[in-house]
C-alpha cells in the first residue's frame, strides 16, 4: 500500500477512540483483565470505562464474564477472537502508513 492508497476513514472507528484504543491493546497482551484493573490501567471512570466495554462487546471484540470471589462481584474481559483479528487490521492499517514514511 502506498501513502497515495492510505485512507483514514478505513481506521476502525470502534477501535480508534483514545480509552477504547488503550483497552484493546492492553487486552492484546493480558487477556482477560478484570474491570478494576482496567480502570485502574486506563484511568478511566468506572461509567466511562462501561460504556466503552459497551461499545466493543457490541463490535463482538469484547466478551465480559461476570462472577463471585469470595463473595465479591468480578467481571472479567477478555478480548474476542474478532477482536484480535481487528486489533491486527488495525494495526497493520496504520504500519503501512509508517512504512511508506520511513
Amino acid at each position: 500500500m502506498s501513502v497515495e492508497d492510505f485512507d483514514a476513514d478505513k481506521l476502525d472507528d470502534v477501535i480508534h477512540g483514545r480509552l477504547r484504543l488503550g483497552l484493546m491493546a492492553y487486552l492484546a497482551s493480558v487477556s482477560p483483565a478484570t474491570f478494576n484493573e482496567l480502570r485502574d490501567k486506563t484511568g478511566a471512570t468506572n461509567g466511562n470505562l462501561s460504556t466503552h466495554l459497551r461499545k466493543l462487546e457490541d463490535a463482538g471484540y469484547v466478551s465480559q464474564k461476570k462472577d463471585f470471589v469470595n463473595r465479591r462481584p468480578r467481571t472479567r474481559v477478555f478480548l474476542t477472537a474478532a477482536g484480535r483479528e481487528a486489533w491486527v487490521a488495525y494495526l497493520d492499517q496504520l504500519k503501512s502508513l509508517l512504512d511508506e514514511q520511513g
